[in-house]
């Protein structure tokens, strides 16, 4: 789970932008604009990078921009995700653990009313750095 920045290709076509990744096998999409084209490149791109990280974890190693060539009405062009980000927003639902701790520290988080949840999922954040 980080940031990323691979090499998409736009290519204009009769109406709207494709966009290709050679990088990443299977990894495409289109926009009727540019910056629409652009975005949903971001969104397919994590959306398979994700996939990935899930799966199996090994991701592709991206390419250097300057040797990616194109062609015609095609040109090339950084496009940048954060798959943690893209976690929180579409993997957001709640997950049930099952913990101990001792029964005096039970006794003093529920006399002052402590969320367990509140407090574990902000010390994992803390552990994790994000």
């Amino acid at each position: 789970m980080a940031k990323y920045a691979y090499p998409a290709i736009f290519t204009k076509e009769a109406e709207g932008y494709s966009v290709e990744f050679p990088d990443v096998p299977g990894c495409a999409t289109s926009g009727v604009t540019l910056p629409e084209a652009m975005e949903m490149a971001e969104d397919a791109l994590c959306l398979m990078l994700y996939d990935l990280e899930e799966s199996d974890g090994n991701l592709p190693a991206a390419s250097d921009l300057r040797d990616v060539r194109t062609e015609g009405n095609a040109v090339a062009s950084l496009v940048c995700c954060d798959t943690l980000e893209y976690r929180k927003l579409y993997n957001n639902k709640a997950v049930k653990k099952t913990l101990s701790i001792p029964a005096w520290l039970n006794t003093m988080a529920e006399k002052a009313d402590i969320n367990f949840s509140t407090v574990l999922q902000n010390a994992l954040k803390k552990q994790l750095g994000v």
